[in-house]
């Protein structure tokens, strides 16, 4: 029996980040001002992360951490963006196109309204859309749990993929 391949997928992502002391936070790959950094084993931007992952999720090629492990010392301080775009390489390698991103940031602070059109912009010119086709949110956890308590910050995406034939 031949499976058909479905012409539209959605694949979703999450990733969170520990707060440290620090000159800023970088969330799809803008670099917002606070007297607090992410901490990881690249850059640790929450949104390009998982972004990533809804993408290479949606073609069914994995996720990020198995095309970048925190085990290669290559990976250490790597900048997000050009994950993003490695993935949208091997995702379009595949078939697939990233039609659209939706985008929800889940933290205290900083805020993300004055930020979101900058956002929106790279992670466009990013995976090759318009800034229309990437909406960028941000949510507070209303002081509840770490989120909450400022200790960090956590983001979903979704992402439409359509057949690139």
């Amino acid at each position: 029996m031949s499976a058909a391949v479905t012409p539209v997928r959605v694949g979703i992502g999450y990733d969170s980040h520990r707060f440290v002391e620090g000159h800023g936070v970088i969330l799809g790959g803008v670099l917002i001002p606070a007297t607090v950094r992410c901490t990881g084993h690249s850059d640790a931007d929450a949104v390009c992360h998982a972004l990533t992952d809804a993408i290479l999720g949606g073609a069914g090629l994995g996720d990020i951490g198995e095309m970048f492990p925190d085990t290669q010392a290559e990976n250490a301080g790597r900048d997000s963006i050009e994950m993003l775009q490695l993935a949208l390489a091997r995702v379009r390698k595949a078939g697939w196109r990233c039609a659209q991103a939706d985008i929800t940031v889940i933290a205290e602070f900083p805020k993300i309204g004055p930020h979101r059109a900058a956002i929106r912009e790279k992670l466009a010119n990013a995976i090759d859309l318009s800034p229309a086709d990437v909406m960028v949110k941000g949510k507070t956890n209303e002081s509840m749990g770490w989120i909450g308590r400022g200790e960090g910050i956590a983001t979903i995406a979704v992402a439409t993929l359509v057949r690139a034939d």
